[in-house]
Parts: C-alpha cells; sequence; structure tokens
C-alpha cells in the first residue's frame, strides 16, 4: 500500500526543489548584470509576484480540490485541453533541464577539491568526466525513486536540515563581516555603464529571482500523494517565506563584503568563494561541501517532480496513456524512465555545446513561463465568477497575473525561441494522446492559431541556433 506525505515531507519536499543549487550561485548570478540598489527592486518585484502565486496555488487548491493535477490541471480546466499539454510539457521541460543544471553544478563544486591550475577534471561540471560522473549521479537518483515517493521523501527530509547549514553559517559570516559604506557605493550602478539602467538591471535580475523559486508548486504536484489536502497549500507558504528571506540575506549581504563588479567576476559556486574571502580557504571548501548535500536533495526531489509531471498529466488524458504505468512502490515506472532518459541526452547535448550553469538556467526558466501565466490567469478567471471574496481573490490573481507578463517581457525574445524550439516536439505526443482517446487533435481556431504560432517561433529559433546568433553556452 502507497504511503501518503506529511505536512513535514511535503515542506522539505518544496524546500528542497527550491533551495538547490541555485542559492550557491546566486550572489554571482544577480551581481553579474545589477547592483545593490536594483538588486533590491527586485527582490521587492520577485516577493510580491511569487507571494501572490502561492496565494493563487493556495486558492485553486481550496477551490478546484478535485484538480489534482495541479498547475497543469489548472491551464486544462480553464483553456482546454492543447493548452493543459503546453502547460505540463513546459513543465516538464523546466524540470529536465532542471536536473540537468542540478548535474552540472554538482560537478563544478567537486571541482574545488579536484582541479588545480594545471589539471582540470571538472571544471564548470561540462567536461568529459563531470558529463560521466553527472550520468551516473542521475541514474543513481532514478533507481532511488523507483523504489517508492516516500523513500525519496524521508531521505530527503535528512538532504533538506544538512544542507541548511552552510547556508545559514555563510549568512552569518557576511552579516558579521558587512560593511554599509561598500554596500552603498555605487549603489544604482552609475558607475557602470555596461550594467545600463535601472530597469535594464532589473530585468535582468527577473529571470534569476524567479530560478531559485521553481519548485514552489511541488506540493501542488503531489498533491494526491499528501494524507491532508490543506497540508499542500500550508507546505508551499511556509516554504516560500523560508526561501525568500534566505534569498535576500544572501544576494544582499554579499554587497555589504565585495564590491559588484568583484560579485560577478567569481567563478561558481560564487557563495564558496565569499566565504573564502572572509573566513579563509577552507570556507570555500565548507560551501562546496554543502552545496554537494544541497544539490543531491534537490536532484532527488527534482527527480520525483520530473517523472509525477507526465504521469499525472497522462491521468487526465494530455499524455499517452503509457506514461500512466507505475510499479508495486507507487513510482512512475514508464514516465520516470522518459524523464531520466531525456536527462541523458541533454547532458550529452551541454558537453558538445558547453553549455554553462547559468545558460540552462535561463532556458529552464523561460520553458515554466507559461504554467505559471496560465495558472494565474485561470484563477483570475474563477475569481471574476465568484461568489465570495471576490475582492480578494481578483486582487491576487491580478497581481499574479501582472507578474507574470513581466516576466515574459523580461525574458527577451531570445529565450522565448528557444523555449519555443522544446515546445514544438510536444505536439506530437500531444497527437499521439488525443489519437489514443479517439477525440480531436486541435479543437478550435484558438488551438490551431497557437500551435501554428508555436512551430513558426520554433523554426525561428532553430534558424538563429544554428547560425550561432543565439548560442546555448
Amino acid at each position: 500500500m502507497e504511503k501518503k506525505l506529511s505536512l513535514t515531507a511535503l515542506t522539505a519536499l518544496v524546500i528542497s526543489t527550491m533551495i538547490g543549487a541555485g542559492i550557491f550561485s546566486l550572489p554571482q548570478n544577480i551581481a553579474a548584470n545589477a547592483s545593490a540598489g536594483a538588486v533590491s527592486i527586485g527582490w521587492l518585484i520577485t516577493g510580491l509576484g511569487m507571494s501572490a502565486l502561492v496565494l493563487v496555488f493556495h486558492y485553486l487548491a481550496k477551490v478546484k480540490p478535485e484538480l489534482q493535477g495541479g498547475i497543469f490541471d489548472y491551464a486544462k480546466a480553464g483553456f482546454g485541453d492543447f493548452m493543459g499539454f503546453c502547460s505540463a510539457w513546459g513543465y516538464w521541460i523546466c524540470n529536465l533541464l532542471a536536473n540537468v543544471s542540478y548535474a552540472v553544478v554538482f560537478f563544478g563544486a567537486l571541482s574545488i577539491f579536484t582541479d588545480t591550475p594545471d589539471s582540470v577534471v571538472f571544471g564548470q561540471g561540462n567536461t568529459l568526466y563531470a558529463i560521466i560522473g553527472a550520468s551516473v549521479l542521475v541514474w543513481v537518483m532514478h533507481f532511488l525513486v523507483l523504489r517508492g515517493v516516500q523513500l525519496a521523501a524521508m531521505v530527503n527530509v535528512v538532504a533538506t536540515v544538512a544542507k541548511l547549514l552552510p547556508i545559514l553559517v555563510f549568512i552569518i559570516a557576511v552579516y558579521l563581516a558587512f560593511n554599509m559604506q561598500q554596500f552603498s557605493f555605487d549603489f544604482w550602478g552609475q558607475d557602470n555603464p555596461a550594467l545600463g539602467s535601472v530597469l535594464d538591471q532589473i530585468k535582468a535580475t527577473m529571470m534569476v529571482t524567479l530560478w531559485v523559486f521553481i519548485g514552489i508548486e511541488g506540493a501542488v504536484i503531489v498533491s494526491g500523494r499528501a494524507k491532508n489536502r490543506g497540508d499542500v497549500g500550508k507546505a508551499t507558504i511556509i516554504a516560500l517565506v523560508c526561501a525568500l528571506v534566505l534569498y535576500i540575506m544572501v544576494s544582499l549581504f554579499t554587497f555589504g563584503v565585495m564590491s559588484q563588479t568583484d560579485i560577478a567576476q567569481l567563478k561558481n559556486p560564487s557563495m564558496a568563494l565569499i566565504l573564502e574571502h572572509v573566513l579563509g580557504p577552507w570556507g570555500a571548501k565548507f560551501v562546496s561541501a554543502g552545496l554537494i548535500i544541497s544539490v543531491s536533495g534537490a536532484l532527488l526531489s527534482w527527480t520525483v517532480v520530473s517523472a509525477e509531471a507526465p504521469y499525472v498529466a497522462a491521468k487526465t488524458g494530455l499524455f499517452p496513456k503509457s506514461f500512466a504505468k507505475s510499479n508495486e512502490h507507487g513510482s512512475a515506472t514508464v514516465s520516470l524512465w522518459a524523464s531520466t532518459a531525456l536527462v541523458q541526452v541533454f547532458l550529452i547535448i551541454t558537453f558538445f555545446q558547453q553549455s554553462t550553469y547559468l545558460a540552462l538556467v535561463y532556458i529552464a526558466t523561460s520553458a515554466v513561463l507559461l504554467p505559471y501565466l496560465l495558472a494565474a490567469a485561470y484563477a483570475l478567471q474563477l475569481a471574476l465568477k465568484a461568489q465570495r471574496h471576490k475582492g480578494y481573490s481578483i486582487t491576487i490573481a491580478s497581481v499574479a497575473c501582472v507578474y507574470s507578463f513581466w516576466l515574459v517581457y523580461a525574458a527577451g525574445l531570445e529565450y522565448l525561441l528557444l523555449c519555443a524550439l522544446l515546445y514544438a516536439p510536444g505536439i506530437l505526443i500531444y497527437r499521439r494522446a488525443k489519437l489514443q482517446r479517439g477525440e480531436a487533435f486541435l479543437d478550435g481556431t484558438a488551438e490551431r492559431l497557437f500551435a501554428v504560432v508555436l512551430i513558426i517561433m520554433a523554426f525561428a529559433g532553430l534558424y538563429f541556433v544554428t547560425s550561432g546568433a543565439i548560442a546555448l553556452g
């Protein structure tokens, strides 16, 4: 009999899914394109936007408890099967790329212990040795999840507690070393023309700040496995507050110990090198060890969520029926095997394209924009029809919609085209699912038009990638 997940397990799952590799590279990722002032505004926007999205998920979980497919079930209910499929497919692609990025940064962290100026073993996590090691790691997680989601959740609780230690040590160290004069120097980045205007800087932070929150809906995705449906919303809100406080402290406190220019030039995981700057060489190794533990837990969480996405989508008729198969432990077997195989393919592409962690982050983040936007739009649709608490519901749904549209704008055309290139092949999977059920492939003008636009954008993206105008590295 399949065991259900408690509030503690759900909260640990969400925290571990969010707080993985991203927080350890956050200082450099943020400072690469923005000053302390712009970063502060960026976090304010992200805090409001993500809070609205979390409240949207909480609202939808309460008013539509029967929709246990979560984020993509909302898109299906509000905008039809094809948009539901696109949401599920985009979310799945985001999960897979997250797994790839975590595996890459895992071995990037190991380079602190193995690499020397004369011998590069793992480099930035995209060398041959790193890709081989990453492949082994991904398949280990695969077989662990195959033993059951509950077992993975128990291991994950331990990993979540263990990885918070180096993060808290880092925060305390940079807080004690914090210098207000250093923090306020060139607060708006006016002395560095390369950063652009404050608006440009804020836009540049959006993909990174969103990235470290992806996974906030993890409890919603596995809501069907929760002991108590009410715990889903609680776990999500607890995880949001914990993560937001940690992210703000990690990214902003560092501006008080090093300049924006110096932080931007650091190798990732940048948190390790900042702690080395504050405490000496042992600091880098301490944080790198923490990153390895953290990524192990996050990779485990993402493996669970990655397998769950197409599994749940298949149960609602959006994916082919084979994806709905599970084993005696309750693990989504076909979905898990397909997910791990695709992660392996992406790892091989990463090696040949020499893609970096940050490049994978931007693509993965862009892929999740549509699922978030559709969930927010569906909540607004329901709120406008609601009889009770209408003003509150409309407000949070509207803020979530505005934030989602702002993220699409901030992502830029380049990453939207890359996403279309990843979305378009899914149309064939959707066609197979519809044929199996004897249903119309694309139902209505709106679905056909969206499919045509998606295909055109995919071809444009393919052209720009092959011509070198868009780089994957």
